[in-house]
């Protein structure tokens, strides 16, 4: 099933790359803002398991999401400048801005027993903005300067779609950002093309059929087209 245009998705293969999929469109998708609302943002920040389970999350509000909204701006600049237009293409100052971000400290992680006695990973204390912001640009960092991950990185194929993704798939044949998404809108395009081409020969069959002259001369010949009329000129017996 086709994901919807609110969806959140987590397909990217990298936490950056999720977080940049929440703000750019694709087809059908309308402006492709998926992280409208403080609580667009906490359903994203435990589904992109940026923090644990269970992390309090009250303190979002419409100062998080602005920050976020400008991160995602800005690793959309960067990723793109560098493995899409290539090497040395992003800006000084965009390459500056991530690096400050991804200086701040991140939170602290704990290990804990859960429930069944296993141990769960939490966080020493409810996160501030500026540590969620850190670990999704330190992310950013280490895709950009690994050279064998960088290389997996794609853009969909998909009409319109500017999505990007790591492509880990066998034989490196991972062609669109989602199979359900712009995947699946291939394959239906596909069969309307394929419908309509067949549409187009029975019509076209049809015009021919219906051509002045076509049935009488169709009615004056046998079998392998020869010429069934009566001649002009009777022989003689």
């Amino acid at each position: 099933m086709a994901a919807a245009s609110h969806d959140l998705r987590f397909d990217s293969g990298r936490l950056c790359l999720d977080l940049v999929a929440t703000g750019v469109g694709r087809p059908g998708d309308g402006p492709g803002e998926r992280l409208g609302t403080p609580e667009r943002l906490r359903a994203w920040l435990l589904g992109a398991r940026v923090v644990p389970p269970g992390t309090p999350l009250e303190a979002v509000d419409a100062g998080w999401l602005g920050r976020f909204h400008a991160l995602r701006h800005l690793l959309h600049r960067v990723v793109r400048a560098e493995a899409v237009d290539g090497p040395e293409h992003a800006a000084e100052a965009d390459l500056a801005q991530v690096n400050a971000l991804a200086a701040e400290p991140p939170p602290a992680p704990r290990a804990v027993r859960g429930a069944d006695g296993g141990l769960v990973r939490t966080v020493a204390g409810p996160p501030d903005c500026a540590a969620l912001v850190s670990l999704v640009a330190r992310d950013a960092v280490e895709l950009l300067t690994d050279p064998a991950v960088r290389g997996l990185l794609r853009q969909c194929e998909g009409e319109s779609c500017t999505l990007l993704y790591l492509d880990t798939s066998r034989g490196r044949r991972r062609r669109w950002c989602s199979s359900e998404v712009c995947g699946n809108r291939e394959r239906v395009a596909r069969h309307r093309r394929r419908v309509m081409n067949g549409e187009g020969a029975q019509e076209g069959a049809r015009e021919g059929a219906r051509e002045p002259g076509a049935t009488a001369e169709a009615s004056a010949t046998g079998p392998g087209g020869a010429d069934v009329r009566p001649s002009p000129h009777p022989v003689k017996p």
